[in-house]
């Protein structure tokens, strides 16, 4: 009783409204685009893209571009097209190129957050920037419609052309006999994945989005075999998560990614176990 009590006086502040709003639009959407990435083997493009978001995030701190976003969401988004639609060739594997763009851009943000931050706490705005430990609880009004609207778009998107990324997500060459644009439709994943992981930036942090994208739709996969069933059940997993790891992260003062990763992490643990009983 204490705890709903303090739930409800806690619900009542706009920024966890905010918080909640967010969460549960990001969590949404990493979830969608998270089946399709480990079911085509790219679950570590996540980990790639963030640390390229976080060399788009050093860029606009240095220029003091208070709508970081602007600089970001490009950035990001022309990696992901080309990690996504050029990852694949025979020199440089997915994952190498992943490897590769992480590595630099991460080393390249924190390069010029040192050099040219002029911040009294450099640690703690790369701590913050690297974990998500209170972004999401800083959100403005402006920052929930942006999240919102790209959000909303990443759905409408997903809903129309799903019959598409389905063949793309599972043969691309009958897709393409079947007279699928594939390069295409690659694309627009590419850009709902860039744009899902700038947002995810303010829910887990850079380092922690990986496991937005992957936990839930490993363990939907656990108990689903169908890519519908697996799609809606991620879905639920990803937003109960979210949720979840808010309302414990302000009840128990804990960093907000961390908070949420662990609680992905148990459901995980309880749905492999709930996999082999089934089996």
């Amino acid at each position: 009783m204490e705890v709903l009590n303090l739930l409800g006086y806690y619900i009542k502040f706009p920024f966890v409204q905010n918080a909640f709003i967010a969460g549960v639009f990001i969590a949404l959407c990493s979830s969608l685009l998270g089946v399709i990435l480990v079911l085509k083997r790219f679950s570590y493009i996540g980990d790639g893209l963030s640390h390229v978001a976080f060399g788009g995030l050093a860029v606009a701190t240095v220029l003091k571009i208070t709508e970081y976003n602007l600089v970001i969401m490009p950035i990001t988004v022309v990696a992901a097209i080309l990690l996504l639609r050029f990852g694949t060739s025979e020199k440089v594997h997915g994952d190498s190129a992943i490897a590769m763009l992480a590595v630099v851009a991460l080393a390249f943000g924190y390069l010029l957050m040192n050099v040219f931050s002029n911040s009294a706490n450099i640690s703690g705005d790369v701590c913050t920037t690297l974990f998500g430990s209170t972004s999401i609880l800083t959100l403005s009004r402006m920052d929930v419609f942006v999240c919102v609207f790209m959000s909303l778009l990443t759905i409408a998107l997903f809903v129309v052309f799903y019959n598409r990324i389905f063949a793309i997500t599972f043969d691309e060459d009958f897709a393409k006999a079947t007279g699928i644009h594939v390069a295409r439709y690659q694309t627009m994943i590419a850009i709902m994945t860039g744009i899902i992981i700038v947002l995810a930036m303010n829910l887990v942090g850079s380092l922690l989005i990986t496991a937005l994208l992957v936990f839930p739709a490993l363990t939907a996969m656990q108990v689903f075999k169908s890519f519908r069933g697996t799609l809606i059940y991620a879905a639920v997993i990803s937003v109960f998560g979210a949720l979840s790891g808010i309302l414990l992260s302000i009840i128990a003062s804990t960093p907000v990614g961390a908070t949420i990763v662990l609680i992905y992490t148990v459901l995980f643990v309880i749905h492999v176990g709930i996999g082999k009983v089934r089996s």
